[in-house]
């Protein structure tokens, strides 16, 4: 007997799972594949965000009237969380399944295998951009000590969204090619309005409202542990409901277009 759309949605998802060993791998050979015939490899992430770091927190101290020791370390680990973090993994997500199109027509996978995939690629990416922030703490004695672990949950959390991010925008952009300049327009927007640049104390008493931008509250699970500082229950209760509303969403959408995802790649 034929299994339900349900069962078989459930299926994938956890034989997906048993295969993260292959997905690790297939993500590894993306990064290797990216860089081939590169001397440096994946080093010129960490030298490209050296760069921005240095180029920016310089200028844009001047412009806030910021001092540099309290700001460099802000803009470099944001700019590290927010690049190959939330942003990197909404936007490839849109191509998690048409970029694997080759292997989703050549042999039978689980669809979400390719998300995996995308999870590990950019965690290797984000180990290498991470080295800049670091630095940058150990060059002005920055040690928010024990409490950074505090960081681990949130990260977990977003690696969780990640996934339902392909299950959910991946077959949307598939179907419809659109989507995916849309979201990276859209994520471009929340870049300017979501403390990245600048920081929340510069809205003054203003600063409240920021709880209502989803990606702020995000952002805070992660950096503000690093930084020496423990999100508010609010912001883990905003960020751990909307997680539970876009995971449902991301099931649903792929429950309902699992079955026709391979002749939409």
């Amino acid at each position: 007997m034929s299994q339900s759309p349900l069962a078989l949605a459930w299926d994938d998802i956890v034989s997906g799972l048993r295969r993260w060993r292959l997905a690790a791998m297939l993500g590894w050979t993306d990064i290797r594949l990216r860089y081939r015939g590169s001397v440096l490899g994946p080093c010129w992430l960490t030298l490209s965000a050296l760069v921005m770091v240095a180029s920016m927190g310089v200028i844009y101290a001047r412009l806030f009237h910021m001092v540099l020791k309290d700001y460099l370390p802000f803009l470099s680990l944001s700019l590290a969380l927010w690049q190959v973090g939330l942003a990197s993994l909404l936007q490839e997500s849109c191509t998690c399944f048409t970029e694997a199109d080759s292997m989703i027509h050549a042999m039978k996978l689980p669809y979400t295998l390719q998300a995996i995939r995308l999870l590990v690629r950019n965690a290797i990416v984000f180990a290498h951009s991470i080295i800049v922030p670091i630095g940058v703490f150990i060059l002005y004695g920055v040690w928010p000590g024990l409490v950074s672990l505090a960081s681990l949950p949130g990260l977990l959390l977003w690696c969780v969204n990640g996934y339902a991010a392909c299950l959910l925008l991946g077959p949307f952009c598939a179907r419809f090619r659109d989507i995916t300049p849309v979201v990276a327009a859209f994520m471009q927007i929340a870049f300017y309005v979501t403390p990245i640049i600048w920081q929340p104390g510069q809205l003054g008493a203003r600063s409240r409202y920021l709880l209502l931008n989803p990606f702020y509250d995000m952002m805070e699970l992660v950096r503000g542990p690093i930084l020496g500082h423990l999100p508010s229950l609010t912001m883990i209760g905003i960020s751990v409901g909307l997680s539970v509303i876009w995971c449902g969403l991301a099931f649903m959408t792929f429950l309902r277009t699992r079955a026709r995802l391979a002749f939409w790649v």
